[in-house]
């Protein structure tokens, strides 16, 4: 009995070997881009940079993952899940900075914002592409791709574990996409690669280097926006460059489950998906509005071009990606900052890649608007099935999942004007505010100049928080902080009684 107790771990020690192996993943991540080098050769100069925190990463993460290894794990309490997957993002986050802080160029709060945006794909950056290091704007884009997927999700396809569901869900993944979880994983990840390196193809294709292309289809995929050029995708001024991008934006924020039925031929059930039609309608309805604002405000040189700019800002706002083709957002008309503030609100679509408030959310908010207008207005005492097309038939919707939707909304829109308030007191103007603020919030990465390696720290760690909760979704946020609370009051309570007992 006592062999079989100390085979058993729980509590803070089963959490700790979880964030063990975390740390072994993150640090064989940060040793991915010496790769590079082989390309690159005359960048190992900035090697120790990811030498040191990787293998410290590594070693570190071995030595938590010993308080479980061998033992059986008991089951997670509370809201453990939501504190494991909380703190891995950070740890991802903190150690990942590392490399830039290294260089001398960049402080604590400029590196750990470049990676908040990397990890939470949103794009926005404080880094100079045209000046840095090859090794450095791949190590981005490598970021991009594994936070596009998820911490908790790479950690599951390697690593078959009876709490992996309760971790994946907390990350965010609601769907499966088969019934073994480990077979999920692997294959979301499978369909992410291949879709990532047909879109390095078709850029090499139409023009790009290997280079480019492959730092582009990762950042159009993850719906994280990262360039390799100052000028974004509008440096190629190519339609196909940009018809590329806009179809690997779209894929990028789609569900993985839609992925699934659209690879099988299931289109029917991919292009019912309420989630599917609801992006295409938006996008159609915007593109012809954006466009005129364009041409009206000497952005675009006739229909034509306003046209293919407009569908291009569509896409690259509702999909959360953050890529441009159009001059600086600073010179933008108020009604141009105005939709695509609203596009950023929208956000894509849940198990994706791409952040904001999610469009079934807003699919949901909307019908029940038109569910409860249709109520007050008919005379006829008829019962009607409120319910959405998902991929596999109707589902219909309680007035508890309505009331849950919104509360969500509201407190997703209450962060937003807290945000903004923000920026706001640091002197910026609201419509500036508002787009800056919901492109962190929302992880898009589109910027009207705000942000910049020289903003204020306060501007910085704003929009660092907001990219997080963002990425994480509030709630997951919010409960993590509370078991940790909760975590570490056990614990006080535990040695306090540990103590007394001794002196007794």
């Amino acid at each position: 009995m006592r062999g079989s107790f100390r085979s058993e771990v729980s509590g803070w020690r089963l959490i700790a070997g979880y964030l063990g192996v975390v740390l072994m993943l993150i640090g064989g991540i940060i040793l991915l881009p010496l790769l590079v080098l082989a390309a690159y050769p005359g960048e190992a100069v900035w090697a120790s940079c990811f030498l040191v925190p990787g293998v410290g990463s590594v070693f570190a993460g071995y030595l938590f993952y010993l308080l479980i290894r061998g033992r059986e794990k008991l089951r997670l309490c509370g809201r453990q899940d939501a504190l494991i997957v909380v703190c891995s993002w950070i740890l991802a986050i903190l150690f990942c900075s590392i490399p830039f802080q290294m260089t001398g160029q960049y402080n604590l709060n400029q590196a750990v914002f470049e990676c908040t945006s990397g990890w939470s794909t949103t794009g926005l950056s404080v880094v100079d592409v045209e000046q840095c290091p090859r090794i450095f704007l791949m190590f981005r884009s490598i970021m991009l791709f594994f936070g596009g997927v998820g911490l908790v999700l790479v950690m599951v396809s390697v690593l078959s574990d009876r709490h992996g569901m309760r971790l994946y869900s907390a990350e965010g993944h609601s769907d499966r996409l088969l019934p073994n979880l480990v077979k999920s994983a692997r294959m979301i990840i499978a369909i992410y690669t291949g879709y990532i390196l047909s879109g390095t193809f078709l850029y090499m294709v139409f023009g790009m280097d290997w280079f480019d292309a492959l730092n582009h289809s990762i950042a159009a995929l993850s719906t994280g926006g990262f360039s390799t050029r100052a000028e974004s995708i509008g440096y190629y001024n190519s339609a196909a460059i940009e018809a590329v991008t806009i179809v690997l934006m779209l894929l990028g924020c789609t569900n993985f489950l839609a992925h699934l039925y659209l690879i099988r031929g299931k289109f029917g059930n991919f292009f019912q998906y309420c989630e599917v039609k609801f992006q295409l309608f938006v996008c159609a309805l915007f593109t012809p509005v954006l466009a005129v604002f364009l041409v009206l405000g000497g952005f675009a040189g006739g229909v034509g071009q306003g046209l293919r700019d407009g569908i291009f800002q569509a896409a690259t706002a509702l999909t959360t990606t953050g890529f441009q083709t159009v001059p600086s957002f600073a010179v933008w008309s108020s009604p141009l900052i105005l939709l695509m503030t609203l596009l950023m609100l929208i956000g894509g679509g849940t198990g994706s890649t791409a952040g904001g408030i999610k469009q079934i959310r807003v699919c949901i908010a909307l019908k029940s608007l038109c569910w409860s207008l249709r109520a007050r207005i008919t005379q006829k005492r008829t019962i009607h099935a409120d319910a959405l097309r998902k991929l596999d038939g109707y589902e219909y919707l309680t007035p508890e999942s309505r009331l849950e939707n919104l509360e969500f909304i509201l407190l997703y829109m209450a962060v937003f004007t807290a945000g903004t308030l923000v920026l706001c007191a640091c002197g910026y103007g609201i419509g500036d505010s508002m787009f800056e603020f919901s492109s962190a919030l929302g992880t898009v990465g589109l910027s009207v100049g705000i942000t910049a390696a020289d903003a204020p720290p306060v501007v910085l760690w704003a929009e660092i928080i907001g990219m997080f909760v963002g990425r994480l979704e509030l709630y997951v946020v919010f409960v993590a902080a509370v078991q940790f609370g909760r975590e570490v009051k056990g614990g006080y309570k535990n040695r306090k009684r540990g103590f007394g007992s001794y002196v007794g």
